[in-house]
């Protein structure tokens, strides 16, 4: 799908109702039922997804029975052709129709037997119920969903103030069940989620000013819905552009707003496999150039001062290609390829004064939080390392410190490319 810039409310998708829907839902009530003890499986993508990655789209496939393949696709999640103003423009649309033909033929060109673009969308909400796309469901061995404002496949494939599935997502539930792939990127990983999914904002906002129950036109604000998406993946909270947009922050601080004791933090053009989800047998293996964040709160404690909120406890691990992560037991196995990494640098680590890489710095490149995260495991010169926000009035400070169970792993005996047990904390002032 075509590149979008960061997350963007549109005042015609979000309207009173919606409001009114999300901020009367309590917030630790399931959405739906789980999704069963069944063969099926998740690839979730932390958004940008490329067209060359035939690693993520060649293990959708392959989940869905590679040659035998057919991917029913799904974009409601983006603006529906009657609200595109380029929409008679192939080389300039993006609207659900145009990107579900994108998409289906990307998996055909990666080696799908068919790819079929479902007719979902505001244009077509009534679909949702239609026996003719429940029965297109049901011919399908695995679907993916488009990226775009997951608040659109709420209005698409959930109904009434309880959100109780259409016709359509009961049997892609039924299918996952059965043993089909469910995958998304973006919106289409983060629907995925269970109470609590994220509606929107920014990391700093999101510190200063806490998360509140909702779907906002400001696009700093942090909001979520209380009753959460399809709950595909109820293990965790789920956010996605992590490197790119920093939103370490936000995710930490919804989760604790929100009880959440841990977050899966997706990086783009990189997949979170889940295997058996909604088990005790749930693994989860990565997949692709980048990462996934790990941010566990079992232990966090979290606290007012006269300067703001903070957090304390939270531990931070970063998974990369081939890593794969019990979430029963919490346990990371780094792949076979790296190496515990023996730290042999006596470099400080570089200052950082844009910790979330925020989009109101003008000026230079921004550093991220796993940059200075990466630096700390690299050097022993340091057991703790700080980083600061760009904004001020509060400014948060995130500290890192290695504990004695700290582990680092490496392809190249230098670089830091897994990280597990970080503690992390941040303080205002």
């Amino acid at each position: 799908m075509r590149t979008h810039p960061r997350f963007t409310r549109r005042a015609a998708l979000a309207g009173g109702l919606a409001l009114a829907l999300v901020a009367a839902a309590p917030a630790a009530q399931a959405t739906t039922a789980p999704a069963g003890r069944g063969d099926g499986s998740l690839v979730l993508v932390g958004g940008g997804l490329k067209d060359d990655n035939a690693q993520v789209y060649g293990e959708i496939i392959r989940r869905a029975g590679g040659t035998a393949a057919r991917i029913g696709v799904i974009t409601a999640a983006s603006v529906p052709e009657s609200q595109d103003p380029n929409a008679g423009d192939p080389d300039r649309c993006s609207n659900s129709v145009c990107n579900g033909a994108y998409y289906a033929a990307l998996f055909e060109k990666h080696g799908a037997a068919d790819a079929q673009w479902l007719p979902l969308d505001l244009d077509h909400i009534a679909n949702a119920d239609s026996d003719a796309v429940v029965a297109q469901v049901n011919s399908m061995t695995g679907f993916f969903f488009g990226g775009g404002d997951q608040y659109r496949y709420v209005q698409t494939l959930l109904r009434g103030p309880r959100q109780k599935d259409s016709k359509v997502l009961a049997a892609i539930r039924a299918k996952l069940v059965g043993g089909a792939v469910v995958a998304g990127s973006s919106a289409g990983a983060q629907i995925a989620s269970g109470p609590g999914m994220v509606s929107g904002g920014e990391s700093y906002e999101g510190l200063r000013d806490g998360s509140a129950p909702g779907y906002f036109e400001d696009p700093t604000r942090l909001g979520y819905l209380p009753r959460g998406g399809f709950g595909f993946l109820r293990s965790a909270l789920i956010d996605t552009h992590t490197g790119a947009y920093g939103r370490e922050g936000r995710a930490c601080r919804l989760a604790a707003d929100t009880g959440h004791d841990r977050v899966y933090a997706l990086d783009e053009n990189t997949a979170l496999v889940v295997e058996h989800p909604g088990s005790s047998h749930e693994q989860l293996t990565v997949l692709g150039p980048n990462g996934v964040a790990v941010l566990d709160l079992r232990g966090a404690r979290t606290d007012t001062s006269a300067a703001g909120w903070g957090l304390r406890g939270a531990r931070y691990t970063y998974l990369t290609d081939g890593d794969r992560y019990d979430a029963h037991t919490w346990q990371v196995q780094p792949s076979e390829g790296k190496k515990r990494l023996t730290p042999t640098s006596t470099s400080p680590v570089p200052p950082n004064t844009d910790v979330f890489h925020s989009a109101a710095n003008p000026g230079g490149t921004a550093y991220s939080l796993r940059t200075t995260a990466r630096a700390l495991a690299e050097t022993r010169a340091q057991i703790s390392a700080t980083a600061t926000t760009f904004e001020t009035g509060p400014r948060f400070t995130v500290t890192f410190t290695k504990p004695g169970t700290f582990a680092a792993w490496s392809t190249d005996d230098r670089t830091a490319h897994t990280l597990v047990g970080l503690r992390i904390a941040i303080t205002a002032h």
